[in-house]
């Protein structure tokens, strides 16, 4: 993610200097004012490439889930490139309001000579002008909301249907009001690119037309509930469902009003397009789907998406798994479709945390897994049991291993101590974490 950012970010920089160092102010110009007007595009552009981005990692470009690693990570870096890009443009509305500012301090003498324009450039110019005003206030209120974890999901998924026009907006202001002299430089090639990229996702999820390619439709075959907070659905779709990989996860869509939500695929790929997922409560709609679905509905589902991969699992170290509450998911697929060949899994340690042991439904599914795999070795946590995983004691079951790996998937506070507890303890490992955040 940070490194795409970082590149983007770094590309308009350079265009933009390109620009400055090329353009002659006039001598009169004072250097506030100078530093103003180039402020003022530097901001609008670096907001617009950022949410140009954002709106073409909406599409979810399957071909960037190998670079980014993954579509949660794609979907974390059009988060932060949408997040970033609002910030930017509140910033260059501030700028804009400066005027006033530097006029009761330095004056009006030094300001540079505005580009004069007639006619109906003119006319959508200052169209564009208003139009990006407006638009700013409106993404400004996204962001607040988006930040806002409590804002109920149903409605913010409603909201976020209009970022599209508003990029559209977006897209028209800074077009207009770009600098004449930028379309015979790189930094009109490169707005241009950017603005193509950005309404090419902005027109696709207007026409809903995202992943219908790899949307297949099917039916609920049956609905479990083996824990108060866990439902268990297991579906068998048409044959616009071409397998998956034990791992990864599909956009559900059980009722066409509330959408389609993103779920791991808790089974492996028997070739029979049945698959299963594991939903914890976790809100309103997942705490009701126990209700409201029942064998013989109608269900959509898009993917396969991610890399969290039994098969990117590096044979020459060692393997440690760590699952916490439901992020146990992709794992219970791991070794599902590692029971036909037993003696091809990997060494590994599984370990699974978990609030109470003894009431958890899924240690018994682990354990029975478990039982025929004789590489795995499975350790449970139970916090009830006073058995919680710590960095010192998977630093102690390391030993003296130094090349070791380790796949995470589970709540991001667990990861962060135990990744910062294994650096404080000098362990350097490779650390797989699946960002299944899609807000």
């Amino acid at each position: 993610m940070k490194p795409l950012l970082a590149s983007l970010l770094a590309l308009v920089a350079a265009v933009w200097g390109w620009d400055v160092l090329n353009t002659s102010y006039p001598a009169s110009a004072h250097p506030l004012w100078i530093s103003r007007q180039e402020a003022l595009y530097l901001s609008g552009y670096l907001s617009i490439a950022l949410m140009s981005l954002a709106m073409f990692l909406a599409t979810r470009p399957t071909w960037l889930e190998a670079p980014l690693g993954g579509m949660d990570r794609v979907y974390r870096t059009h988060k932060w490139a949408g997040i970033l890009a609002i910030s930017l443009a509140a910033l260059h509305w501030l700028i804009e309001m400066s005027d006033d500012i530097l006029k009761s301090t330095i004056g009006r003498e030094g300001r540079i000579p505005k580009e004069k324009f007639a006619g109906l450039l003119k006319v959508l110019r200052d169209l564009a002008e208003d139009i990006g005003e407006w638009a700013i206030y409106a993404v400004l209120i996204m962001l607040v909301i988006t930040l806002w974890k409590k804002f109920p999901y149903k409605a913010w998924r409603c909201l976020h249907r209009a970022m599209p026009v508003l990029y559209l907006m977006l897209a028209f202001h800074a077009a207009l009001l770009a600098p004449t002299d930028y379309w015979a430089q790189p930094a009109g090639a490169l707005l241009a690119v950017l603005l193509a990229v950005g309404v090419y996702g902005a027109f696709r999820s207007l026409q809903g037309s995202i992943g219908r390619t790899r949307q297949a439709a099917g039916e609920i075959l049956a609905v479990e509930q083996p824990s108060p907070d866990i439902t268990t659905v297991r579906c068998r779709l048409d044959r616009g469902w071409h397998g998956h990989h034990p791992g990864q996860f599909a956009f559900v869509t059980f009722d066409e009003k509330e959408g389609a939500h993103p779920f791991t695929i808790a089974s492996a790929d028997q070739g029979d397009r049945v698959i299963s997922f594991d939903i914890k409560a976790l809100g309103d709609y997942t705490g009701s789907l126990a209700a409201r679905l029942q064998a013989g509905q109608g269900v959509r589902v898009e993917g396969p998406y991610g890399r969290f991969d039994l098969a990117r699992c590096n044979p020459h170290a060692r393997q440690i798994w760590i699952a916490g509450g439901i992020g146990v998911t992709p794992f219970l697929a791991w070794l599902e479709s590692l029971q036909s060949a037993p003696a091809q899994a990997p060494a590994a340690d599984l370990h699974y945390c978990t609030r109470d042991q003894a009431s958890d439904a899924f240690v018994p599914r682990l354990e029975r897994l478990c039982a025929t795999l004789p590489g795995i070795r499975l350790h449970v946590h139970g916090a009830r049991q006073g058995a919680s995983l710590t960095a010192e004691s998977l630093s102690r079951s390391l030993g003296s291993e130094q090349q070791a790996e380790v796949w995470f998937c589970g709540p991001s506070r667990l990861a962060d101590a135990l990744r910062s507890g294994l650096d404080r303890l000098g362990r350097r490992l490779r650390f797989h974490q699946e960002a299944f955040e899609m807000r």
